[in-house]
């Protein structure tokens, strides 16, 4: 693995965090405020080639990586504007279309998706299963050649701004009460399908929301892969999301920290910047080395995830790490300014959400302190 990026790796840098300042925080905030998604901005990054960076360029795609993305993720949110959205539409929906989907799936969802034109958003959490997808209950059941889905799903972000949803259903079980999973493409504006939004107690840009789909009717070419093979079809996508995640704390922790440092030098009491007093200077200098090991995790688990090597275990502690790394980079650089950091002026409070939830989501630190216990320690399962 190179430790030192192309040169082509470190323009793409630029060029995105040149993109993500010319709207800045202000700009994302007053449209997660509103309660509306940064178009403006998702068009730019889509116009310059870099939302299907990772897509196949046969479909319209930048033919790059996992990482070129992590990279376009990572420098957004440093700019102070996280897009969610790159975890769902291009990492794991787009991943999955082009390892899976049929040549026609291809052809029909692959170049919109990589120009941006389209959002795909993802379907797998249930109110009843939350992490367990093995027990997920919404359920897929054939009627002639298509399929009628019923079910209920939870915290699906996006899905007011998707054109389509990749939805993870059963269509079977085993003898074990385990279901046999596949996936399958769901319009937005279905017959069937309703929306309902989950009022959060922080702002952002991509909403949550409940889906409910009442026998929605699904013709065999919404069908992604084999059915039945869904789980492990999932597990392709699942990987790219948790790199994408990571990259996303590392950004937000970036733009804290750099904001936090910019402070501790112009901000003077006692005639000197507050950051020569190492009360200070340790904390920043301690979150720093925290984000720069994580950074280096979540590199390690894209050039893992595209060299077609086993990413699983380095993908789990990339978003651990970086979870751990933003929370705290964040709570540092709120304590650095003090009674400011609590205003809105300087936007960390909102960032400290952001940060906090990507402890929890996508897929909690409790689920990855047990995927290494298990596979990497191979200590007995937990649960």
């Amino acid at each position: 693995m190179p430790y030192v990026e192309t040169e082509e790796q470190q323009m793409l840098r630029k060029q995105v965090r040149a993109i993500g300042e010319k709207y800045g925080r202000d700009y994302y905030m007053k449209k997660a405020e509103a309660g509306l998604s940064p178009d403006e901005l998702w068009s730019e990054v889509a116009a310059q080639g870099f939302i299907g960076v990772n897509t196949p360029e046969e479909y319209g795609g930048g033919g790059l990586g996992i990482y070129e993305l992590a990279i376009v993720c990572e420098e957004l949110a440093a700019a102070g504007c996280p897009l969610l959205l790159l975890l769902v539409s291009p990492a794991i929906c787009a991943t999955v279309i082009a390892q899976f989907g049929t040549e026609g799936q291809k052809e029909r969802w692959l170049p919109k998706l990589a120009s941006g034109e389209m959002k795909m958003a993802f379907a797998i959490t249930e109110p009843n299963a939350g992490s367990n997808s093995h027990r997920l209950e919404t359920a897929a059941t054939k009627d002639g050649d298509d399929w009628l889905l019923s079910g209920t799903k939870y915290y699906i972000s996006g899905a007011d701004t998707a054109d389509a949803i990749l939805v993870v259903a059963r269509t079977g079980g085993s003898e074990d009460g385990r279901g046999r999973l596949s996936l399958f493409i769901v319009d937005t504006d279905a017959a069937g399908l309703e929306k309902t939004l989950i009022k959060m107690a922080i702002p952002g840009a991509d909403r949550q929301f409940t889906l409910f789909f009442d026998n929605v009717r699904l013709s065999a070419d919404r069908l992604v892969g084999n059915e039945g093979q869904g789980l492990a079809q999932v597990f392709v996508g699942l990987n790219p999301e948790r790199i994408l995640g990571a990259a996303l704390a590392n950004g937000a922790a970036l733009h804290a920290i750099e904001q936090a440092s910019r402070y501790a030098n112009e901000r003077a009491v006692w005639g000197k910047p507050i950051g020569a007093h190492q009360g200070i200077a340790h904390p920043l200098a301690q979150a720093k080395i925290e984000i720069e090991l994580a950074r280096l995790m979540t590199r390690k688990a894209a050039w893992l995830f595209d060299q077609d090597l086993d990413a699983g275990e380095a993908a789990n502690m990339a978003k651990y790490a970086a979870g751990e790394a933003a929370t705290h980079a964040v709570d540092t650089a709120i304590q650095v300014h003090g009674g400011n950091g609590m205003s809105d002026e300087y936007g960390l409070v909102s960032l400290w959400a952001l940060a906090r939830t990507l402890r929890i989501a996508p897929v909690s630190r409790e689920m990855i302190l047990n995927y290494v216990g298990q596979h990497t320690l191979k200590l007995p399962k937990s649960y």
